[in-house]
């Protein structure tokens, strides 16, 4: 499977706002579900949010649900992921992924070992 490139990390203030780019061919993007991913310092990798094969389904964790907003651009050929009234709890390096199957994000959670091509990651910091 493809790559996928992430970008729009960076420093933020706690309360502020950052949007995250997820970004491959269109082929590849509005095939599978997109899942991302986020992985603290000293922690496992977490499920952040998914979004699935023609938007049917959209799962978000509990620790982002209400601050954080995943959604296809179709133009663009992205997955962005909108991160709004973060804290410092929210720095972490974050990840984008396709499933195997389009198949495995659902309203109910996505799991790392269901997404595969992982990209390098964009570093996101919330700090004062």
């Amino acid at each position: 499977q493809e790559q996928l490139v992430e970008s729009g990390g960076g420093l933020a203030q706690p309360g502020g706002s950052l949007r995250l780019s997820c970004e491959g061919s269109e082929e590849n993007l509005n095939s599978y579900d997109i899942g991302w991913f986020r992985q603290a310092p000293g922690k496992e990798r977490e499920a952040v949010a998914c979004i699935s094969v023609n938007d049917r389904s959209i799962y978000y964790a509990d620790s982002v649900k209400g601050r954080f907003t995943i959604s296809r651009d179709y133009a663009k050929n992205t997955v962005n992921l909108q991160m709004s009234n973060l804290n410092p709890e929210d720095t972490a390096v974050y990840h984008c992924a396709t499933d195997w199957a389009p198949y495995y994000c659902t309203a109910y959670g996505a799991r790392e070992p269901d997404f595969g091509s992982w990209g390098q990651g964009t570093q996101v910091t919330v700090s004062s």
